[in-house]
């Protein structure tokens, strides 16, 4: 088997791919209320910041920033999983067993990558804000409900016609907001 190698960096920046197992389903979506929950939950036990997110029905993709000191991604990403399918689970969705007794909704592994510098962050920002685009979900980035495209909009960080084409003002837009005050 594969020796899979995280890169753990304390109060490090974060992007991640988290997907269900079937790729057809709409679990995400039809229960974000529970995933939300989910999300409030861990965050309330393990603090972190979620700079950007967006979830499709199968798969969402998140950046976050964990406090100094620590680096336990997968810890947090193990409880929103559990949390999410115990959520299920009670309201009777069958969300399968595995060989070891695990539940099979999710796949078991999930996409890493530290973010090295400001640039990359703001490629990982318009990739996420995009993705539904990008898979047909949504015609405009701002017609898809579950983005932190809409809180950027809200403090005024992109406008809510943004759908990547004037990259140049995107790019101001987004490292005039990181710029440390």
């Amino acid at each position: 088997m594969v020796a899979y190698r995280r890169n753990f960096v304390a109060g490090g920046s974060y992007f991640f791919t988290v997907t269900l197992r079937d790729r057809r389903a709409r679990l995400l979506v039809e229960h974000i209320g529970d995933l939300r929950q989910a999300f409030v939950q861990t965050r309330a036990r393990n603090p972190f910041v979620i700079e950007a997110m967006v979830v499709l029905p199968d798969h969402l993709h998140a950046i976050w920033r964990l406090p100094e000191a620590d680096a336990d991604y997968p810890g947090r990403w193990k409880s929103i999983k559990s949390l999410f399918t115990q959520a299920l689970a009670r309201q009777g969705i069958d969300v399968g067993k595995r060989h070891d007794g695990s539940a099979s909704i999710w796949q078991r592994r999930y996409w890493e990558h530290t973010l090295r510098d400001e640039q990359d962050c703001l490629h990982h920002i318009d990739y996420i804000h995009f993705n539904p685009v990008k898979h047909g979900w949504a015609q405009r980035v701002q017609d898809w409900p579950f983005s932190s495209f809409h809180r950027y909009v809200r403090r005024g960080w992109l406008p809510l016609d943004w759908a990547g084409e004037d990259i140049e003002e995107r790019s101001v837009a987004l490292s005039a907001r990181l710029e440390p005050k």
